[in-house]
């Protein structure tokens, strides 16, 4: 027997459901959105900082030579010109060779870049894992 109150009770009930699942969807959407825009936000705001970085570098590299030129001209105060700027570019040089076989190490040291002591872990895993 259908009664007034069961079949309203139904609607009610897929009403709520209906109801419910427009609210998670609609909740999901807003999530989205606010996830997208704090994104941007966040890329903007690293774009700024990447930017203002390469500036402050850009300003570094030039400080750094007048560094050097400032050292030529106090070792020219009591040595010839010529030789001043001489012993500064001899220091760079051995500077920039220094660096540069420091970097070639590093960068053997890292190379290839292929986790090995992981997947000689994996492999003894897949090993023990089959031998069960």
């Amino acid at each position: 027997m259908h009664t007034r109150a069961t079949s309203n009770g139904h609607r009610g009930l897929s009403g709520a459901v209906k109801a419910v699942s427009e609210r998670v969807s609609t909740l999901v959407r807003l999530e989205l959105e606010l996830a997208v825009l704090e994104l941007k936000q966040k890329l903007s705001a690293i774009g700024v900082g990447l930017g203002l970085a390469a500036g402050a570098t850009l300003f570094a590299v030039f400080a750094f030579g007048f560094l050097f030129a400032t050292i030529a001209a106090g070792l020219a105060t009591f040595l010839a010109t010529w030789l001043a700027l001489l012993i500064v570019t001899l220091f760079l040089f051995v500077l920039v060779a220094v660096l540069g076989l420091l970097g070639v190490r590093s960068i053997r040291k890292g190379s290839p870049p292929v986790p090995r002591q992981a997947i000689q872990e994996a492999k003894l895993t897949r090993t023990a894992i089959r031998s069960e």
